[in-house]
């Protein structure tokens, strides 16, 4: 088939974004679209180190995506959550799309993998599993917290349900942040 090198593509998107950037911003760069060009020129595809690290991004996320799907069944379809879900059964959908579901949590394992990368040397901690935990929290603050607040709000929502979903949320974000803390590192 094609011949083409990782390297060239690689040399073709650097150039295409900084051209983007120096024509967005009048020819001068700012801090922050210097940072990004720092990052993608540091970046070689042909270095044994950066493929590996790369390999292992796209592993964890598959896993991360798989184990969402594994864990939004089983909070969500054991005889406890369909008890403290009853509410929404009149608004419910009778038949799931199983493989719709499973290709969301893959696209959020990849997102979520990703965030981390990007925000590892941000979090608080010195270890790979306290930033881990750190990552957990925040996201659950972001997906379930406001989640529920919103829906304590809005609806008349039994407080079990609420608590179940908070307590369930945080146990599925801490499982994925300690994945993501055991083997993710920043490129």
């Amino acid at each position: 088939m094609w011949n083409i090198k990782p390297v060239l593509i690689y040399e073709t998107f650097f150039c295409t974004i900084q051209m983007k950037l120096e024509n967005n911003s009048g020819g001068e760069l700012d801090d922050g679209s210097l940072k990004v060009l720092k990052f993608i020129h540091t970046f070689d595809p042909a270095d044994e180190k950066e493929k590996k690290r790369m390999a292992v991004y796209f592993m964890i996320s598959i896993v991360s995506g798989i184990l969402f799907a594994i864990l939004d069944g089983v909070i969500n379809a054991n005889p406890l959550a369909k008890k403290y879900y009853a509410i929404y059964q009149p608004i419910a959908k009778t038949s799931l799309n199983p493989v719709a579901g499973l290709l969301i949590d893959l696209l959020f394992g990849f997102i979520m993998a990703g965030i981390f990368v990007l925000l590892y040397n941000s979090l608080p901690g010195e270890t790979g599993l306290v930033k881990g935990v750190s990552f957990a929290i925040m996201v659950w603050f972001f997906r379930v917290v406001m989640y529920v607040a919103s829906q304590w709000m809005m609806f008349i929502t039994p407080v079990k349900t609420l608590i179940y979903t908070l307590v369930a949320g945080l146990g599925e974000m801490l499982v994925l942040g300690v994945l993501y803390g055991f083997t993710l590192k920043p490129f």
